[in-house]
């Protein structure tokens, strides 16, 4: 423990984020990062605790006590050794991570927690700057062959770990680029894709072979769902060429709001809207872009997707952004008494919100209105929660101008065809059925046939897809080799 007394002598400190005017205007990363100084500092307030909760508290259960005490004796090589030993990629939970590590922090019981993340941002970063990060390549190649399907977190993590085990892996992604939602779901300003693309290229070297531009199985007529593919593989074609085959896609189903007037032009989900302009951003060409410029925007839905979206509207130059929740607004603190080292409810406001945004909670959209078939408002309600369910409170009804709607209220479930082409049994919520157990974790009902990430959890976090992928990558490899050397 490097300094005993420093979460008494210092106080937390936050990354920085460049003017409003300023990053409005594109869609790079905004974030000013710790400098070595203040790194320092954050690592010395580390308590260095006898049970830390915030390993546990990670998905990937990161060695945090350890990279901090390393980070506050600039030690940063081996800090980085530290954190790769748990965490594939630092450098995307660096940034869009929600931390749920800092939740579990001790000092956070009566004090501000430690900047996990923001240490986390630091170190990767300064791994990449310095040319640590290299390809592991395996050097005894076990001649089984993996398919992975999907190339979001879950599915890039899982090809990495069994590419280092020594098996030769292929990923598959319907769209025309890797890093699944990373790519084209999370705006560029939160994450720009270089951090994928270096990514793609260390596991090029370590033997990863990525076929993009390829439908495995088949989408719904008439679906939503991004896919930009040129090729389609059957699943029963995938599951002959391959050893083993591990499901990691999305859960890409969006949750729809069947009011009536939902069939009116300029109502889109939310994953219409952002993997365009994060195409448009790569430098392609998208005809008929979904665009917010000059438009009274409303999204419905208040989590992150949301807050996206008010992002990406924004930037687009929207005459008006209006965020709406269904639930009441949380409170401005926690109750750490009752939620600590769980993560709190509590209000949350993203660099979205700060950049231009009104904030509707408890409210209902009971339908939209427009003129000649395009929206031009939406009628609301407010709404009161009893006994845990929704009430609509009379006299509230009122009429919104809305030029755009998107819609932003999470997502369902992966697509249901990819699993039943594939003879996947599902669970109660449409997720790949699978266990996490150690042994035959994984596995779904469909011999040689494994799920992992939000195809097997639902929706969820990228810290929580990078901890399947790894889990599931160990588990293929010991379905194909009786044991496994790969981190739990």
């Amino acid at each position: 423990m490097g300094k005993v007394t420093g979460f008494m002598e210092f106080e937390r400190v936050e990354e920085g984020y460049k003017p409003v005017p300023e990053r409005v205007k594109h869609y790079k990363e905004f974030v000013i990062g710790l400098t070595d100084a203040e790194a320092k500092v954050q690592g010395a307030r580390c308590m260095d605790c006898g049970t830390p909760f915030c390993n546990s508290g990670c998905p990937v259960n990161n060695i945090i006590p350890d990279f901090n005490d390393l980070v506050y004796r600039q030690d940063w090589k081996n800090a980085w050794a530290v954190l790769d030993s748990t965490n594939n990629f630092p450098e995307f939970t660096g940034r869009i991570c929600p931390a749920p590590c800092e939740a579990a922090c001790t000092l956070n019981v009566n004090d501000d927690p430690v900047g996990i993340k923001s240490l986390e941002h630091a170190i990767i970063d300064r791994a990449w700057e310095n040319g640590w990060v290299q390809p592991r390549a395996a050097r005894i190649r076990t001649g089984k062959k993996v398919a992975v399907v999907g190339s979001g977190p879950a599915g890039m993590a899982a090809a990495q770990q069994l590419a280092r085990a020594g098996h030769d892996v292929t990923l598959f992604e319907k769209n025309d680029r890797i890093g699944g939602l990373l790519r084209y779901g999370i705006p560029d300003f939160k994450m720009e894709k270089t951090h994928i693309d270096r990514r793609v290229e260390q596991m090029k070297g370590e033997g990863v072979v990525f076929r993009t531009g390829v439908m495995i199985g088949e989408l719904p007529k008439g679906s939503k769902v991004t896919n930009w593919a040129k090729e389609t593989i059957s699943p029963k074609q995938l599951q002959a060429d391959f050893d083993a085959v591990v499901l990691t896609g999305g859960a890409e189903a969006s949750r729809d709001l069947p009011v009536p007037g939902r069939d009116l032009d300029g109502i889109h989900f939310a994953m219409e809207f952002l993997p365009q302009q994060n195409k448009v951003n790569a430098g392609d060409k998208v005809k008929g872009q979904i665009r917010a410029d000059g438009k009274h925007v409303i999204v419905i839905g208040g989590g992150d997707t949301g807050s996206d979206c008010v992002g990406t509207s924004n930037r687009h130059g929207a005459a008006s952004v209006v965020q709406f929740e269904l639930m009441p607004q949380p409170p401005e603190q926690e109750n750490k008494e009752l939620t600590w080292p769980y993560w709190p409810y509590k209000m949350r406001t993203s660099s979205s919100h700060e950049e231009g945004c009104e904030r509707e909670f408890a409210i209902a959209t009971k339908e939209f209105i427009g003129e000649k078939g395009k929206v031009t408002g939406l009628k609301t309600v407010r709404v009161e929660w009893k006994d845990g369910k929704m009430q609509e409170v009379p006299g509230t009804e009122q009429t919104l101008k809305a030029d755009l709607v998107l819609l932003a209220m999470g997502f369902t479930a992966p697509v249901g065809s990819i699993l039943e082409g594939f003879g996947v049994e599902k669970d109660a919520r449409g997720n790949a059925k699978a266990t996490t157990d150690f042994n035959g974790g994984y596995a779904t009902n469909v011999p040689k046939v494994f799920a992992a990430g939000d195809m097997r959890r639902g929706q969820s976090l990228v810290v929580w897809a990078i901890r399947e992928g790894r889990q599931a990558a160990r588990a293929v490899d010991e379905f194909l080799m009786g044991f496994s050397d790969l981190p739990r």
